[in-house]
């Protein structure tokens, strides 16, 4: 989580953040995850959202999104299929290993449902382009695949709604391998503490490191808010808790919670009681909303009450509607390592950004930006244990927000919202003998109907560590050099939010850098 320096004006934006989970406005975070599945119903035909999906700690794209033509997969193949607990996927159309067999690909003997041998070969998929071939690779074509625990989203790829952003990572200018590796920042500028956890959540999210106070998702906020008329507060809206992306010069970042909280009804409920007491709510409400304090820091943060107590009054409304339809109902998740029945945040997580989304009509919202983040994509250990698992994750929740989406309302809504997924850094193509290390460029899903899906955009990387005989124009060691921007893929998602070029320029300055501002996938 991204600090921010004390200020009064800084301590209002940050309580009044928080204020949905914490003192008075605690009812918020209990009612909202109380509530029935139903969701406002009717459109908005020029509504639009978007959702940043973080992969907190840093998700492996090695494992996410691979080249598969016999001289990159060879590469890949030798240099992960080695320590104690080989982290290399095996190749396209190998059948799964049982417990106790030797896999005929890996050459060793299955234990577990850990060993990627046990999964079967990755899934292949078939981008609209192709993808050109890199210096450093000798195959005619390049052919990809995916983690075969991403097998719910091929639907999505290949019906057009789903596309990959390859390796992209915090650039400031388009950066070589020579540039990089020749005197550390004095040809070219480079983002500064790379392969820090806390300054590269930053830098993805805001374009500044740690401590930074604005990110891109409120300066978007700041631009579209006036439209959102009356209940602007639901502009920016993170189901996470508070993090920078959300933050805006004059947006307030609105957090909710997935979880049933313990908490203190304070509301403005007919009949809500207290330890036994009718009048002790309505008490506690003028006693935490009482303006009239002499100190500044007590006066405004009982402003900020007042504003948290009536929000969850209008967001309690919205979500009772008569006009509400009920979402589809969530599935269970079954950790596909352990076979245990277990919480997918990402889909809880989804789900109140669904129900969000659906009473955004009768609140008169034209524009929300989303914030959704899980935590555990720091595989320095245990990789082939977690690294399944929050993809399969990842999947569902996604499958999950095109499906509600499909009929909100009775209406498709899924061209009005683009989701994408972000993360700190992608992981070292070398296996440190259980897990992957921090390294830098990685690649990226973005899903939703106005999507230019089945497609791979950018430039894939040649995959492969120096040899005598290989040198990799596009790695240092272990780590990809990014060929894509955040500037740029943040860039794109806000030129289809709506934001004019003057706007993108400003809260995206790396962009004048670039050849290309707009990657066209959306």
């Amino acid at each position: 989580m991204t600090g921010k320096t004390l200020s009064r004006r800084n301590l209002l934006r940050y309580t009044g953040a928080a204020s949905l989970i914490t003192g008075g406005a605690l009812p918020f975070a209990a009612q909202l995850a109380a509530v029935s599945r139903a969701v406002g119903a009717g459109t908005q035909p020029d509504y639009k959202a978007i959702v940043c999906i973080f992969q907190q700690g840093g998700n492996d794209g090695h494992n996410t999104v691979l080249a598969t033509d016999s001289d990159t997969w060879g590469r890949y193949f030798a240099t992960r299929n080695t320590g104690s607990s080989p982290i290399a996927l095996m190749p396209p159309g190998t059948a799964p290993t049982a417990i106790g067999q030797v896999s005929a690909v890996a050459g060793r003997t299955v234990t577990t449902t850990a060993d990627p041998a046990a999964w079967g070969g990755v899934l292949p998929i078939v981008p609209k382009t192709a993808q050109a071939v890199p210096p450093g690779t000798t195959a005619s074509q390049r052919s990809f695949a995916v983690h075969p625990m991403l097998s719910p989203i091929l639907p999505l790829f290949t019906q057009g709604r789903l596309a990959i952003v390859a390796n992209v990572g915090t650039l400031i200018q388009p950066t070589t391998k020579a540039q990089y590796a020749s005197n550390y920042n004095a040809t070219v500028p480079i983002p500064r503490n790379l392969f820090s956890h806390n300054d590269q959540q930053s830098m993805w999210q805001s374009g500044g490191i740690e401590g930074t106070q604005v990110g891109y998702g409120g300066q978007m906020a700041d631009r579209i808010v006036a439209g959102n008329g009356a209940n602007s507060i639901f502009t920016a809206t993170s189901t996470a808790g508070n993090w920078v992306f959300l933050s805006g010069a004059s947006t307030f970042e609105y957090q909710v919670t997935t979880a049933n909280l313990p908490a203190v009804a304070v509301s403005a409920t007919t009949g809500t009681t207290y330890d036994g007491s009718s009048t002790a709510p309505q008490a506690i409400r003028t006693l935490i909303s009482d303006t009239s304090s002499a100190a500044n820091i007590a006066s405004d943060y009982a402003a900020v009450d007042v504003r948290s107590i009536n929000a969850v009054n209008t967001i309690n409304t919205a979500m009772t509607n008569p006009a509400v339809t009920a979402l589809p109902a969530l599935p269970t998740y079954t950790n596909v390592i352990t076979g245990a029945v277990q919480t997918n945040s990402y889909l809880q997580q989804i789900y109140t950004v669904a129900r969000m989304m659906a009473a955004a009509p009768s609140l008169g919202i034209k524009r929300q930006v989303f914030f959704v983040n899980m935590n555990g994509h720091d595989t320095h250990d245990n990789q082939n244990t977690d690294q399944p698992n929050n993809l399969a994750k990842l999947a569902q929740a996604m499958v999950y927000l095109d499906q509600a989406l499909s009929s909100m309302g009775g209406v498709d809504m899924r061209s009005q919202v683009t989701t994408f997924t972000a993360s700190d850094f992608s992981r070292t193509l070398a296996t440190n003998g259980d897990g992957t290390d921090h390294a830098w460029g990685g690649h990226h899903f973005v899903l939703g109907g106005a999507v230019k899906g089945g497609d791979i955009y950018g430039q894939y990387p040649t995959i492969g560590i120096d040899t005598a005989t290989f040198k990799n124009p596009d790695m240092v060691g272990s780590v990809v050099i990014p060929t894509t921007s955040v500037d740029q893929y943040m860039g794109t998602i806000a030129a289809w939010f709506g934001l004019s070029p003057t706007d993108i320029a400003a809260i995206f300055p790396n962009l004048k850098n670039f050849p290309v501002a707009n990657l066209g996938f959306v």
